[in-house]
């Protein structure tokens, strides 16, 4: 829908360019950074969906340990005591 309007803009920029003084053309600009800047919020809807997934994971793991009060997944607890099992 954006990359319409913007397009859209665009062509109609073009058109009256040489009616239009130089305030119009500096709002004209100011418009098109305004569309432009819908880019970086994909980043950040990802970053807090990322955010809210492991959060998410890490309650229903540690749900699952005071659950069943045993080790869920094995291979990891031996390989984190693995790593901590380091003889200077």
């Amino acid at each position: 829908m954006f990359k319409k309007i913007k397009a859209m803009a665009a062509g109609v920029a073009n058109k009256i360019k040489g009616f239009i003084s130089a305030k119009e053309t500096e709002i004209v600009a100011k418009a098109h950074t305004v569309l432009d800047g819908t880019v970086a919020e994909a980043y950040v809807d990802t970053g807090v969906k990322i955010l809210i997934a492991v959060v998410i994971g890490a309650l229903l793991l540690g749900g699952l340990y005071a659950l069943f009060n045993s080790t869920i997944m094995p291979t990891v607890t031996a390989k984190i005591q693995e790593l901590f099992n380091y003889a200077g």
